[in-house]
């Protein structure tokens, strides 16, 4: 140090003595600097008060000699002594200088920076709050420290600051969690100590929420808890403690699901001590947190599966997981089964009375899961009253799989792995039965079965035993090729699917026969999904030939009820229902001829047909044949459905059409007819209104329509020959009347049959 330098307000003899090797006489200069600093203040000479505190600091704290750091520790403690209750206002140029001298490599000149920010910080109080994070940070390194004396400094200073922090409502926890959660991470020993200390002390104070910050560093904690030294992973184990304490009696003010999946990675470790606690942890999330741990189930599987297979060695680690495992499982509802789409809202025209039906007094269509427009949807937003909860089942059952397929993996397991598949299939068949139908599709359209050979033994001409339900031969002289059935070809446009799609068409074709409660409930639902998995047109078309050789003739008719509900309503089939409206090309055309002959099952259903590919004519000669046919209850009530069908958007321009008199005459005699079969009902009052909305065509007439009307869409098709299609309808009406006679036991009234 330059002794000519003039470091006034300091007179010569403090410098001098500041810069002594002894601490006697540094501390006789600190004295006079704090006489100095009080008259100053006295004097409210704050100029000459910074001026002392920065020559101390960057000529002395800073300084390169050892001995002249020492004396500007100790004269900056005697400034804030001096200072009082106004050290607030200098404690920024107080503080630094202090802080870096904790980085002397010198422990003595440690000690010292320890010693004078203890007397600055047990004169400023509370007002080194604004400065708490740098004075923490610097705290944490001398926690470890190697020199006993700078701990023991460092340790007196920690309490002081502990007890400020404690006493002061003004600390700034949200600025501090940045630098826990770094510092948190320390892998030393005293350092983690030190941070565990801090963590308690925070808990423990009325006006700091830590609970809100508990994702930020709970990983660290459990890293802590698997520390070397007993006495860490104590006051770990009790800092873990009181959080969970307070979590049981806070639950609304818990972030669960940003602390689940540290609990699901420290569930997996091998240290017993984090295993078990984060267990403990686990089971009272899933009590406390219900369903919002749900999305997480795969990763709570895959810790705690394993444990269920553990010997007594760790008994209680596995008897927690099995309370886990348990309380999770409960979590798993029917209401899982939902869609997880947007759920649709039903339209129809029956809504005012859903409980109606034919059998009734009233005869209005039924509103049960038969009803014709079940499946017009419209869209609307998920309620905004509840977050929506998501079952991860793709992730659950890849998480079972593996778990089932391990050969290392214990009985019990293997056990909860099983009740598990049992109660996903009992709580959310739906979504099971979704996972199946994706794997049949990727089968049925797999490469692996195609075949360029269709009468070779593994190609789609193969048999299996169920004797009603044989598979169709496509690109063969089949049922639809026969004399006489022109225009009855299969579907061009319908490609050879392998040997599994077929075998897949009749075997759910024969579990729909055998179970009728499924295709009742999930019927609908899972046709629907496989229209969207695989080819619409080859669905149908496939069921249509298999259905054209069912012996079970009730079976059919309920099966192409449902085929034609879903052709007509379903928004799956949007496409398919354009490709049959006008009948315009070759393929559109066999298609529909496919389907007529197994619609002609059901009479009502094989008009809605016609009505949907604009066959007018033919649908009014259908309905002639009705007064031949025995008109029964259920009959009726297919009508009183068609109508209400009628009144649905699916059947917009067909409605429109009813403007055109001149061009769709057919069409209004159609709806005539299907009035007059009605009794009189609601639905016979729905059609009726809307018939007495037809207009006059004399009322019409303009003068382009005084000309010959141009060739209506009514008109026959050359490719199809509607006669044979009404001959195969009476066929096939002929067969249901007669097996219905044969049930009840009236076969001698089989005169009333139609004749051909």
């Amino acid at each position: 140090m330059n002794p000519e330098k003039d470091f006034a307000p300091l007179t010569p003899n403090i410098v001098r003595a500041l810069n002594d090797k002894l601490y006697e006489k540094r501390k006789v200069a600190a004295l006079e600097i704090e006489k100095l600093v009080r008259e100053s203040v006295a004097q409210n000479n704050a100029v000459q008060i910074k001026h002392v505190i920065q020559t101390l600091s960057q000529e002395f704290a800073l300084s390169q000699h050892p001995h002249s750091r020492k004396g500007g520790l100790i004269g900056l403690a005697a400034c804030s002594i001096a200072l009082g209750k106004d050290s607030g206002l200098y404690l920024k140029e107080l503080i630094e200088p202090v802080l870096t001298c904790f980085n002397d490599a010198d422990s003595r000149l440690r000690y010292y920076a320890c010693e004078a920010l203890y007397n600055i910080v047990k004169v400023a109080r509370g007002a080194v709050l604004p400065h708490f994070n740098v004075l923490f940070d610097g705290l944490s390194k001398l926690a470890a420290d190697p020199d006993p004396n700078v701990k023991s400094g460092s340790e007196l200073l920690d309490r002081l600051l502990k007890d400020i922090v404690t006493e002061s409502n003004k600390f700034d926890l949200v600025g501090f969690i940045p630098l826990l959660r770094e510092r948190i991470y320390s892998n030393n020993q005293y350092a983690r100590q030190f941070i565990i200390s801090w963590i308690l002390v925070l808990e423990s104070v009325p006006d700091i929420n830590l609970l809100d910050y508990l994702p930020e560093i709970l990983d660290g904690l459990f890293q802590i808890l698997g520390d070397n030294g007993k006495e860490i992973r104590k006051m770990c184990e009790v800092v873990l403690g009181e959080f969970l304490k307070e979590i049981k009696k806070n639950p609304s003010s818990v972030k669960f699901a940003e602390m689940a999946n540290i609990l699901v990675i420290h569930c997996q470790t091998t240290d017993d001590l984090i295993q078990l606690t984060a267990m403990c942890w686990m089971r009272e999330f899933i009590q406390l947190a219900g369903r919002v741990m749900l999305p997480y189930s795969s990763g709570i599987l895959t810790a705690v599966l394993p444990c269920l297979a553990y010997d007594d060695r760790k008994k209680s680690i596995k008897e927690v997981a099995n309370v886990c495992n348990q309380s999770l499982m409960k979590l798993v509802t029917p209401e899982d089964d939902e869609p997880d789409e947007p759920k649709p809202v039903v339209q129809r025209q029956a809504e005012a009375n859903p409980d109606s039906s034919m059998a009734r007094p009233e005869g209005s269509a039924s509103g049960g899961p038969d009803s014709s427009c079940d499946s017009i949807n419209v869209f609307t937003p998920a309620s905004a009253d509840r977050a929506p909860v998501t079952l991860d089942l793709d992730g659950i059952v890849q998480v079972l799989n593996c778990h089932l397929s391990d050969t290392a993996i214990g009985m019990m397991t293997r056990i909860a792995v099983l009740k598990w598949l049992y109660h996903l299939y009992i709580k959310t068949p739906r979504k099971v039965i979704l996972k199946d139908l994706e794997v049949l599709a990727e089968i049925a359209s797999s490469p692996a079965g195609q075949t360029e050979d269709p009468g070779s033994p593994d190609g789609p001409d193969l048999r299996i035993s169920h004797p009603e339900l044989q598979v169709p031969t496509p690109g063969r002289a089949g049922l639809l090729n026969t004399p006489g059935t022109k225009g009855l070809e299969c579907s061009p446009s319908t490609p050879t699917m392998n040997s599994y799609f077929y075998k897949f068409m009749i075997n759910l074709l024969q579990r729909f026969s055998s179970e009728r409660k499924l295709l009742e409930a999930r019927g609908p639902f899972i046709i629907r999904q496989l229209c969207l998995l695989l080819n619409a047109e080859n669905i149908f078309h496939s069921m249509a030939d298999i259905l054209l050789r069912e012996e079970d003739l009730k079976f059919a008719s309920t099966m192409v009820h449902t085929l034609n509900t879903i052709l007509l309503t379903s928004t799956e089939l949007f496409q398919l229902r354009n490709q049959l409206k006008d009948l315009k090309t070759l393929e559109s055309q066999n298609l529909f001829c496919c389907l007529y002959r197994s619609w002609c099952h059901n009479p009502v259903t094989t008009v809605s047909l016609c009505f949907l590919t604009q066959n007018y004519r033919h649908a009014y000669d259908l309905i002639q044949k009705f007064g031949d046919l025995e008109v029964t209850v259920d009959f009726l009530t297919e009508v009183d459905k068609l109508v209400q069908l009628i009144e649905c958007p699916i059947f917009t321009y067909l409605r429109l059409q009813l403007l055109d008199v001149r061009n769709h005459p057919y069409l209004i005699k159609a709806l005539y007819g299907l009035l007059m079969l009605l009794p009189q009902s609601s639905a016979f009052q729905l059609l009726s209104h809307r018939l007495q909305c037809v207009p006059n065509p004399e009322l019409l007439q303009t003068q382009d329509s005084l000309q010959p009307a141009p060739q209506s869409q009514e008109a026959d098709t050359p490719s199809i020959d509607y006669a044979e299609l009404l001959q195969h309808f009476e066929k096939v009406q002929n067969q249901h009347l007669e097996v219905r006679h044969q049930r009840s036991g009236r076969g001698d009234h089989l005169e009333r049959r139609v004749v051909l």
